[in-house]
């Protein structure tokens, strides 16, 4: 049985402050902690109903703590509408420093939870494994965001810093910014490497960061669509750039 304790804890990390104050985040749903499983995440503990430990458990469960959990009891913890089997209590990885990469996507200022989750997905579909957002895009352990990425986001990796002294000291990986009046991105050629910068949903990308970028790039227009979702923009780019 769950006690008061851990529901007030699970519940508390809804809230971004005590998230990074535990260094805890919440997994939920049978195919977030299948892909969870198949991670090398450090899962503290999962609550699961009889359904879920019956039919989707490992084999092998010997260095997990699996709590049985009844649907009333998932449901004052789970922050689905409709909970679903299962609920893991898992560990933030230590991602302070940035790797060398040959291709990665940078984000300034994503606010919508769902653009982020989507642009996680399109990395690993593309297979990028290093994201590097600034400080005011949204957290990746947002549950929102969780969901929006369906298990990708235990593939890929994102990492908060100061975007603009980042880019001003990276010196070996040439860096794209996608605006709206920048260099045909059809008519260029391929890259096997390279930072992909996609800007805040409304306001695009900071004009400073802009000026420290070796290419602007632009998606096209055909018709009369103000703007390009971002994480659509960003699967249009990543397509017709890299090899």
């Amino acid at each position: 049985m769950i006690s008061k304790a851990q529901v007030k804890h699970i519940r508390s990390l809804d809230d971004k402050k005590k998230r990074y104050e535990y260094k805890q985040f919440v997994v939920e749903g049978i195919k977030m902690v299948d892909e969870l499983l198949k991670s090398q995440y450090e899962i503290v503990e999962i609550f699961a109903t009889q359904y879920w430990i019956s039919n989707h458990a490992p084999t092998d469960i010997s260095k997990l703590k699996i709590s049985l959990i009844t649907e009333q009891s998932l449901s004052r913890i789970s922050g689905l509408k409709t909970p679903n089997e299962v609920l893991a209590l898992v560990v933030m990885p230590d991602a302070t420093s940035i790797p060398n990469f040959d291709k990665a996507l940078a984000l300034d200022n994503i606010q919508d939870p769902g653009n982020l989750g989507s642009i996680i997905r399109i990395a690993d579909w593309f297979g990028i494994s290093t994201i590097i957002c600034n400080a005011q895009t949204v957290d990746v352990y947002n549950p929102k965001v969780l969901q929006a990425t369906m298990g990708s986001v235990f593939r890929v990796t994102c990492y908060y810093t100061d975007l603009l002294n980042y880019i001003i000291q990276q010196t070996s990986i040439k860096t794209y910014a996608a605006v709206l009046n920048g260099s045909n991105v059809n008519e260029m050629e391929k890259i096997s490497n390279g930072l992909i910068l996609i800007g805040n949903e409304s306001a695009g990308i900071d004009e400073k960061l802009i000026q420290h970028c070796d290419f602007e790039i632009s998606i096209p227009q055909k018709g009369n669509a103000e703007s390009l979702n971002a994480a659509v923009a960003t699967g249009i780019i990543c397509n017709t750039l890299f090899k």
